[in-house]
């Protein structure tokens, strides 16, 4: 069976949260990653601070011919690509009722969380179906599933995401590649840290652990289901709550 030992990993919104959290704990196993975010200053921090090689690429997910012509260049740097996770996420403005929303709000949503994760799979994949193997991994939400009220925008767009992954999971199932989302409930990030105190309650009063999770937490569950190990596993997504989710 292969090992993540020097396989290349393509991680989106690495430069904070969630894609700083796993692009780590993917490097302290010997993988090699490419980190995809505008925040340059950020992304060059991350990049000195991991264990194996890995570069750092300044992409707006959202437009086309950027993710295209980075995937490309990834490729080029390193010779192929193993491992997609896309962590890249944004919640828009919340605490609102759906009537009372922003049309432009709401489309930014979904252009990053589900375009922008669109977009990178779809210009990965070709190399993973050239060498017949190859671990995707969306990072949704339990937001996605259940939906929080006052944030229509954050909640459809990863139930798209979840959607994405169970299509895409059937897609390729005799390829070799494995397609799998990640709906963790609140984990404590920066992206959390930024709503209103009574939203983060909201979901938090949820979970029957009555705490947020941790980006450690998060990264130990992704690094499994992006291993070779996770191999009969697809078009599933994998929760990671606190018990929030029992169905």
């Amino acid at each position: 069976m292969k090992t993540l030992a020097n396989q290349v990993a393509v991680v989106t919104g690495a430069a904070s949260g969630l894609g700083t959290a796993i692009a780590g704990r993917l490097a302290s196993d010997g993988v090699r990653v490419a980190l995809l975010d505008l925040n340059t200053d950020r992304l060059a921090e991350v990049v000195r601070d991991l264990p194996t090689e890995s570069r750092a690429y300044t992409v707006d997910i959202t437009q086309e011919e950027q993710v295209a012509q980075t995937v490309r260049q990834v490729v080029e740097d390193f010779g192929t690509i193993d491992i997609l996770v896309n962590s890249a996420g944004i919640t828009g403005r919340t605490s609102l009722k759906s009537h009372e929303t922003e049309t432009e709000d709401v489309r930014r949503v979904f252009e990053v969380n589900f375009f922008g994760s669109y977009l990178t799979a779809r210009y990965v994949l070709p190399y993973m179906l050239a060498q017949k193997y190859g671990r995707v991994l969306h990072i949704a939400s339990i937001a996605g599933k259940e939906g929080n009220a006052g944030m229509i925008a954050y909640s459809a767009s990863k139930a798209a995401v979840i959607g994405m992954a169970k299509v895409q999971g059937k897609e390729y199932a005799e390829t070799g590649i494995t397609v799998n989302a990640l709906a963790p409930a609140v984990i404590r990030t920066p992206l959390v840290d930024a709503m209103p105190d009574e939203q983060v309650k909201y979901m938090t009063d949820k979970i029957p652990m009555k705490r947020c999770g941790t980006l450690e937490e998060v990264a130990e569950v992704a690094a499994y289901i992006v291993s070779p190990r996770n191999s009969f596993t697809t078009g599933f997504t994998f929760d990671l709550s606190g018990g929030r989710a029992t169905y």
